[in-house]
């Protein structure tokens, strides 16, 4: 029902900033919850931020909160991660991943689709 595609990962310096984007295709995309997760290489996966369907509440990890906003844009079909102050712990690749009717939240089993992921470098 819905595909995802992220984008705008890069480079950086420590302590700059980066705009992610998720599009998505296909139908009801104002009805799924959307989130954003990331993996380090040898890590696990881990909740970064989401976004209710209704857009109503937002939720982030602790090690990201004050730094990143996630948004989201029904009339693009569009999520967005905006990271500020960026620290090479934040290296990883990122997915953004949606959820029917979802709040969310920082469960990852409930999140039925899932994108890519993008890649996001953060150097000393």
């Amino acid at each position: 029902q819905v595909q995802l595609v992220e984008s705008g990962g890069g480079l950086v310096q420590a302590g700059g900033s980066l705009r992610l984007s998720c599009a998505a295709s296909g139908s009801a995309f104002s009805s799924y919850a959307m989130g954003w997760f990331r993996q380090a290489p040898g890590k696990e996966r881990e909740f970064v931020a989401g976004i209710s369907w209704s857009g109503g509440s937002t939720a982030y990890a602790d090690s990201v909160k004050g730094r990143f906003t996630i948004s989201r844009d029904n009339g693009k079909n569009t999520v967005y991660l905006q990271m500020n102050s960026l620290k090479p712990e934040d290296t990883a690749v990122y997915y953004c991943a949606a959820d029917l009717y979802g709040s969310g939240n920082a469960l990852s089993t409930e999140y039925e689709y899932w994108g890519q992921g993008t890649q996001v470098t953060v150097s000393s």
